[in-house]
């Protein structure tokens, strides 16, 4: 029994399960651990493989969900700062949400995995997650899930209702654009050169009036241009210019990492962006310094100008 070719979208489906890429990749493993100890009572005339290993990974999932704080973005936890010039001092006591490394597993660009969905996902109770996941996303039938879950049809019926209607607020997410459109690969292309050229007002042009940043483990975030723009001013006041980016994909949503000048020379990783363009300008850039993500997108951690430098 080959399980290896299920592992990809199983590590998606429990991401989207617990909003974490690292707990993602050790829960599946924990479930091909078990499928393969179960594999002599897997029974094909019943389930077929992958259906199989869904429910061993939901039920995996589940467990690792008692007891557990749901995984947040600053802007889940308050209301916006107004002070540009607030201490950043970093809350690693909160389990924030992870991005995810689109180019370590073929997730493709989906909707379904943008970062707004999957924090808003996390406020869902766990079994209500489940449900909606395996409805909606991967579209198992009511059936399937009611068997994977141990519940009747018409519990998952209404759970799926219930999540529905608690993600009511998070709009339609297939409103964004993919990140290998054409406009948004100009928008980004414009950010990257002004933010490379520390050129504040060229990147405030870029932003949506209401355009959010915010920056976990700092649990500050900010909402509309002129804040954003005079947080940007002070970044840059602190680290200088000269900076130099990567661009990725993370959640099937255009990406940077961005590299700040060193005094002696060269190039330390600081941040990993992740951007939400609509109507041809930035609307939301999520902006992460957390180390375990960075060992998740396999970056650098220094890089030489001439090394590092892309073609644009």
């Amino acid at each position: 029994m080959d399980l290896e070719p299920y592992r990809g979208e199983l590590v998606t489906y429990c991401y989207r399960m617990l909003g974490s890429f690292h707990e993602a990749e050790d829960l599946v493993q924990e479930t091909m651990l078990r499928a393969w100890k179960a594999r002599d009572r897997y029974d094909r005339t019943r389930a077929s493989v992958r259906t199989w290993l869904y429910r061993i990974a939901t039920n995996v999932c589940l467990t690792a969900l008692e007891g557990r704080a749901r995984r947040p973005l600053p802007s889940g936890l308050g209301t916006p700062s107004d002070d540009p010039g607030a201490p950043l001092t970093p809350a690693f006591d909160i389990p924030w949400l992870q991005p995810f490394p689109d180019a370590r597993f073929d997730a493709g660009v989906r909707a379904d995995m943008r970062l707004a969905l999957v924090a808003a996902i996390q406020v869902l109770p766990p079994r209500q997650r489940a449900v909606l996941v395996l409805r909606e996303v991967l579209e198992f039938s009511a059936a399937e899930v009611a068997a994977q879950l141990e519940t009747t049809v018409t519990a998952v019926n209404s759970a799926l209702q219930r999540a529905r209607a608690a993600l009511a607020d998070v709009g339609d997410v297939g409103e964004v654009t993919e990140p290998d459109d054409p406009q948004v690969r100009a928008v980004i292309q414009r950010y990257v050169r002004a933010f490379e050229a520390a050129d504040v007002p060229a990147l405030v042009r870029l932003l949506t009036d209401e355009a959010v940043l915010e920056m976990p483990p700092v649990p500050l975030w900010y909402r509309g241009s002129h804040d954003y723009g005079l947080f940007m001013r002070r970044v840059f006041e602190i680290h200088g210019t000269g900076w130099v980016t990567r661009r990725l994909t993370a959640n099937g949503q255009p990406a940077l990492a961005a590299y700040a000048p060193e005094p002696g020379g060269g190039h330390r990783l600081h941040t990993l962006q992740v951007f939400t363009v609509t109507g041809g300008r930035v609307t939301h850039n999520v902006v992460f310094a957390d180390p375990r993500v960075f060992e998740a997108f396999d970056l650098p951690q220094r890089i030489s100008f001439d090394e590092f430098r892309q073609p644009r």
